[in-house]
């Protein structure tokens, strides 16, 4: 019992090293524990909407629309658990201004529902529920009615799509009809749309750099009043996908086994179905026109036929008449009696016609009229055959390849910026915390080292006592745990509430959650403290078994005073002559006593570092946009068409006089994979995983003026971040190979020589030399030269382009895009792009001023603020940690200079002194330790079409510098008032 008491009496009066040891375990289990939750919850409550909503896993999209025909055959895929028929209509209102919308028709099969946040669902023909976005940028309300225009070609299919393969649909299909929706509307609910989760109503939407809306607002409507048999898109649920959560690689694998068996077979299969009905549809068209013609023209001719019999017959009646007349004339003068009627030959009947009709203005123009008219009916049958025949060869030239495009939910823009915002922040989640159990093992150590210390001479009367050295081991044991407990416990209810309540607040800023609500994971929250335990046990047993090594009567006795020693400043003769006394026993003190030395400095420096990385972070996340936008892409308008209105859209360019210089282009969606067969064939062995990509391929007799348009700069991936960058201007696109974004390349693990597989926008592979990776920041681009794009996919007709001379060789690739460079103000060039957009034949317009000025990371600031407290809480709690045990160590040396005379205030400079300049050491450790870290952490933020080049402003070092040393001084006033109450007398009382 009294070995009890004596134990809790002794924990008692450590109690500042308890509330050490317990803050720096409540900071490390925060921080472990905390950010996990905040996106496990985030992930969680948004896998849950998506299956309660029937999010899609799987969406089919056409160019030329789907029929009944795609739908059954997608029906038959195993591995497929509901397929849904949509249908969709792209319409126009005035808002302030033209503004779209996509009329979409609510599914009946239970997928892609609309979330109803008020007001009802609607149910009948004219009746839309819209989002809360076009509530708050129109001011209607549930009640208020909207009239709107559906657009030309209103059977638009997705982004990616070729429009006029559906509009060719149209005009030669006439079995199915593109889909129509009233145009009356009636707003009787808000709803929000499980594709894009964007909070309008928030601080900050969607960021612009990954938004990929074509309309302003998506409007829901039933299907009654909906007509038209030609569907815009298909979407599909998996099997057994919904177990899974949708952020796991086991539903990406899941989802990804249906989706090769539809790119296997289906897809070609009914692409290749889909043309020929649209060819036949064609033919059937032609033929009906030539059956519907060929009826009219038999119709006319009967009635020329008619008219002309009835001629002949006029002017026979007049020949018989004058022949009977000539005949009685003859009969009257007797020449020849007995005659009777005479019989004309057809040569002298046929004389006579002409002569009657010759003589009778009425007959000669009745004559002509008739001749005309057969003219004419002539004519018009052979123009009609011509035209016809010009039709059936045209017919398949005029029909595109129809295109499939089968995408999973990463291609939902709000689902992939939602999905990277949460893995971005979960990578620092899992870098951060190994720092800060480090600092706690150190701090640990040196307070339980001290206190083992202190108590050497009870510890070696109670071994002597009898007493095992597990017994007495276990009073500092039990303290260490005890403290880890409580630290950790409370380090649970920050990591499980506060930091998951913080981080939702933010998240909720950005994205629309229903259902968000915060869970503890036993497990996690348990290693959690776990980890932590085993560190500061692991560091207190080290310091007692330092101790109870020695012998009992060893420990009775006071330690031995360290042996003095020179250190290396007193060497350099003419320094240490020149310092003061006092000067002289700081830098003995500083230099004499390595672990205080290695202990403060270290801890400082892990602190002043975390600090220096969070500030890393964003400052790089701050230059991102810039850095792209300003410096790597040179031009200053990228515009994108369909492949028909090529031609249009840059004629339409250049008839506006804003440009100064120009590239023709083809940009195509498309993906980059790396297989992990370690053949050889990827960037390293094992590696694997598939990026999407812009497929860049660029005209081969204007590869140099790529370099005019996008900043060509080779990389290699170092562990500072962007170490290892070449010669602006050294890298030149060739015919040997691709040259692929450093963004897709640093997360995929490709360098210059790797082979990788590339799919086009038609869904064609093909395995693909990298000749070098390009400087890129946002964004996936890969470059590809005109002759190896044929090489790769082969194009037939593009292979011919570089022996052929003729100016059909453009038609080898269809160059659908346009990289600009313009005149004009920043303000201008983003009003204009604005303006392309509303052009017919412009399907995309990006201003690279807009994006560079709109591009936001606002989750990755608020982590980084977070991150920064912590670490700054972290570095006052070790700066506590160590004073303290500085000022424990030397209690007699102060009791002696107080002796000695030295005033209060004295007292206080000697030893704050050695503090502060343990601490500017250990800050000019941290800052390039800082620096390090953030290179690294580069590894760890692989998101998807991002890459982050470090970057550290000046002012960073600046502010990390002044609040670690703001920390020393705050500590300053907590150490001061223990050094007033040392009392001299005591403390120089001999041990013995």
């Amino acid at each position: 019992m009294a070995f009890v008491k004596d134990m809790l009496r002794m924990w008692a009066h450590s109690w500042k090293r308890f509330i050490s040891i317990a803050m720096i375990t409540l900071l490390g289990v925060a921080v472990l524990t905390g950010i996990y939750a905040g996106c496990r919850d985030a992930f969680r409550s948004t896998d849950r909407f998506f299956d309660a909503q029937g999010l899609h896993d799987v969406q089919v999209l056409s160019t030329a629309g789907l029929s009944n025909g795609d739908i059954a055959a997608l029906r038959k895929v195993n591995g497929v658990a509901k397929v849904q028929a949509e249908r969709s209509q792209e319409v126009t209102f005035d808002l302030d201004g033209r503004k779209s919308a996509t009329m979409q028709e609510i599914g009946t099969n239970g997928i892609d529902q609309p979330y109803l946040q008020e007001g009802r669902m609607p149910k009948k023909a004219g009746e839309i529920a819209v989002t809360r976005k076009f509530i708050r940028d129109s001011g209607k309300r549930i009640g208020s009615r909207l009239t709107v225009t559906p657009e030309s070609a209103s059977s638009d299919t997705s982004d990616t799509s070729d429009t006029n393969g559906a509009d060719g649909t149209n005009e030669t299909n006439g079995t199915d009809e593109a889909p129509s929706f009233p145009t009356k509307l009636t707003i009787v609910g808000v709803v929000l749309d499980p594709q894009n989760l964007s909070n309008p109503d928030g601080y900050s939407a969607m960021t612009s750099f990954r938004s990929t809306a074509t309309t302003d607002y998506t409007f829901f409507a039933p299907s009654d009043g909906v007509t038209g048999t030609l569907y815009t898109s298909a979407t599909l649920l998996v099997k057994g996908a919904a177990a899974e959560s949708t952020f796991d690689e086991s539903y990406e694998n899941t989802v990804k086994q249906v989706t090769d068996r539809i790119d296997g077979t289906v897809k070609t299969d009914r692409q290749k179905a889909r043309r020929q009905e649209l060819l036949d549809a064609g033919n059937k068209k032609i033929a009906d026109a030539r059956a519907e013609a060929d009826k009219k023209f038999a119709d006319a001719q009967s009635q020329i036929d008619a008219n002309r019999q009835q001629f002949n017959q006029q002017v026979d009646q007049i020949v018989s008449m004058q022949a009977s007349a000539a005949a009685a004339g003859a009969a009257a003068n007797g020449a020849n009696a007995g005659a009777t009627t005479p019989q004309l030959d057809e040569t002298t009947r046929e004389t006579m016609r002409e002569t009657i009709i010759a003589a009778s203005p009425e007959l000669t123009q009745a004559k002509q009229q008739l001749d005309q008219a057969q003219s004419q009916l002539n004519e018009q049958k052979a123009s009609t055959e011509q035209t016809l025949k010009t039709k059936e060869n045209e017919l398949k030239t005029s029909i595109p390849q129809v295109r499939w495009y089968v995408q999973d939910r990463q291609s939902l823009g709000g689902f992939s910026a939602l999905k990277s915002d949460l893995d971005s922040i979960q990578s620092l989640g899992n870098a951060f915390p190994i720092v800060f159990l480090l600092v706690a093992v150190m701090m640990s150590l040196t307070a339980m080292a001290r206190m083992v210390e202190e108590d050497r001479s009870l510890i070696g009367t109670y071994v002597g006592l009898g007493y095992g050295r597990l017994a007495v081991a276990s009073r500092y044991l039990l303290f260490a745990l005890l403290a880890c407990l409580i630290g950790g416990g409370l380090g649970l209810i920050a990591g499980f509430l506060g930091i998951p309540a913080f981080l939702l607040v933010v998240l909720q800023g950005m994205y629309v959650m229903p259902g968000l609500r915060l869970e503890y994971d036993w497990l996690y929250g348990s290693l959690g403290i776990a980890l932590f335990v085993v560190g500061v046990l692991a560091a207190t047993i080290y310091a007692c078994v330092q101790e109870m090594r020695q012998t009992p009567a060893a420990l009775m006795r006071p330690k031995a005073p360290r042996a003095g020693s020179r250190i290396l400043l007193e060497r350099i003769r003419p320094v240490w002559n020149r310092i003061g006394f006092l000067g002289k026993v700081t830098a003995r003190n500083i230099f004499r006593f390595k672990s205080r030395l290695i202990m403060t400095v270290g801890g400082v420096a892990g602190c002043t570092a975390l600090i220096v990385c969070g500030l890393a972070i964003n400052d790089t996340v701050a230059d991102l946009g810039i850095k792209q936008y300003r410096d790597i892409y040179q031009y200053d308008l990228m515009v994108v068409s369909d492949d028909s209105d090529a031609s249009a859209m840059r004629t339409k360019v250049a008839s506006d006089g804003r440009v100064t210089s120009s590239l023709d282009v083809r940009i195509e969606s498309g993906d980059l994979t790396v297989a992990g067969s370690g053949d050889g064939d990827s960037g390293k062995a094992g590696s694997s995983g598939s990026e999407s990509i812009q497929l860049v391929a660029v005209p081969e007799k204007h590869l140099s003026d790529l370099g005019e348009m996008v900043t060509l700069q080779p990389v290699s991936s170092g562990i500072l971040g962007t170490s290892g960058v070449g010669k602006i201007g050294s890298l030149k696109l060739d015919d040997d190979g691709v040259i692929v974004a450093q963004s897709a390349a640093s997360a995929l693990g490709v360098k210059a020589g790797s082979k990788v597989r590339l799919t086009n926008g038609d869904g064609v592979q093909a395995t693909a030399k990298v000749s070098a990776v390009n400087r890129n920041l946002i964004g996936s681009d890969v470059y590809v030269s005109e002759t190896y794009y044929a090489k790769l996919f082969d194009s037939k007709d593009a292979k011919n382009t570089k022996n052929s001379k003729s100016s059909e060789d453009s038609e080898a690739l269809t160059w659908n895009a346009m990289l600009a460079k313009l005149s004009g103000s920043d303000t201008s060039q983003t009003d204009y792009a604005e303006s392309l957009e509303e052009d017919s034949s412009v399907m995309k317009a990006v201003s690279c001023a807009h994006m560079a000025d709109s591009f936001k990371f606002d989750l990755m600031g608020a982590v980084v603020a977070l991150i920064v407290a912590l670490a700054g809480g972290l570095a006052l709690v070790v700066l506590f940690t160590l004073a303290n045990t500085n000022v424990s160590e030397r209690v007699r040396e102060m009791a002696t200079l107080k002796v000695l005379g030295f005033f209060d205030r004295e007292v206080h400079h000697y030893v704050n002194r050695e503090m502060m300049i343990l601490t500017v050491m250990g800050v000019i450790l941290g800052l390039p330790l800082g620096r390090l870290v953030g290179g690294m952490l580069t590894m760890a933020l692989n998101m998807p079409s991002l890459y982050f080049e470090v970057e550290v402003k000046p002012l960073s070092y600046v502010i990390a510098a002044v609040a670690t040393m703001a920390f020393a001084l705050l500590v300053q006033l907590f150490v001061n008032p223990v050094l007033d109450r040392i009392d001299p007398i005591s403390s120089l009382k001999s041990v013995e």
